[in-house]
């Protein structure tokens, strides 16, 4: 299955931006919620002498297209899906290595599932199939956690962000990346941040691991109270052929907190 036809007005919907050497296997980041491309800034530098580098917000977050969002498309990650595979058929890109943070993660496998024949390899970043426990299944919250975070979300998302994106950014030793992370999260039009947190935290894409059929890296931080260590290896015991690699470090966006170890976690599974 393949992505419906793209629009004319793709990179502009999406603020792509690429960058980066004209060869090599093309690397795509792909950010988490509340976030944009930025937080790629201190890891996609590492990669451009030797590849293109693809950067782009989804619908809704950073400086995309926000007259784009349609509820009814980005009701589950499957719109969100569509549109990586958009990007990718605009930009005539094949043998892409996709960098998902987060959210992004599942919604890298679920484009990779739809086409595969786009991707070289998965690297999986701090991701989560599933945030609610079910039976036999830890995914670090139960339903009641999820539904009280959703209506502090819904009742007042400033105070919201301000409260949990240091919890999410997991380093309290410094400040200004929870700072950052909140000023990012605020940033972000509430009603649709508002709907994504729904879409992302009752999502259930356990199943769909099982069809990934390209080379993946599952990226996992030692300490991450979003996607803690069992959420990683539970992705990497049912992605055929999988990776794991937990990294020394805290918090769910190594991407910022740590960029140096991510980097270099990329750069050797690529070696």
């Amino acid at each position: 299955m393949t992505a419906t036809a793209p629009t004319a007005d793709v990179r502009r919907r999406n603020n792509v931006h690429v960058l980066g050497a004209a060869s090599g296997s093309p690397l795509v980041f792909a950010h988490g919620f509340g976030c944009s491309q930025e937080m790629w800034r201190h890891v996609a530098p590492a990669f451009e002498a030797d590849h293109p580098v693809v950067l782009f917000d989804h619908v809704g977050a950073g400086n995309s297209d926000l007259s784009a969002y349609q509820r009814s498309r980005y009701d589950s990650l499957h719109g969100y899906a569509e549109d990586l595979l958009q990007i990718l058929e605009q930009l005539d890109l094949h043998d892409v290595v996709y960098v998902g943070h987060s959210v992004s993660a599942m919604i890298g496998v679920l484009a990779a599932n739809m086409d595969p024949s786009r991707f070289r390899a998965l690297i999986l970043v701090c991701p989560s199939p599933r945030y609610i426990d079910d039976d036999g299944y830890s995914g670090g919250f139960t339903l009641p956690d999820i539904e009280s975070m959703l209506d502090a979300l819904d009742a007042n998302y400033l105070g919201w962000s301000a409260g949990m994106a240091p919890v999410i950014m997991g380093v309290p030793q410094r400040p200004e990346l929870g700072a950052e992370l909140t000023e990012s999260f605020c940033r972000t039009e509430p009603a649709i941040a508002r709907h994504f947190a729904r879409v992302t935290f009752l999502s259930d894409n356990r199943r769909d691991l099982a069809a990934v059929s390209v080379p993946t890296l599952v990226l996992q931080s030692a300490d991450d109270a979003i996607a803690p260590r069992q959420v990683g290896q539970y992705v990497h015991e049912h992605i055929p052929g999988s990776t794991l690699r937990v990294m020394p470090t805290t918090g769910h966006c190594p991407n910022l907190s740590d960029p140096e170890l991510v980097s270099a976690e990329i750069l050797a599974y690529l070696a």
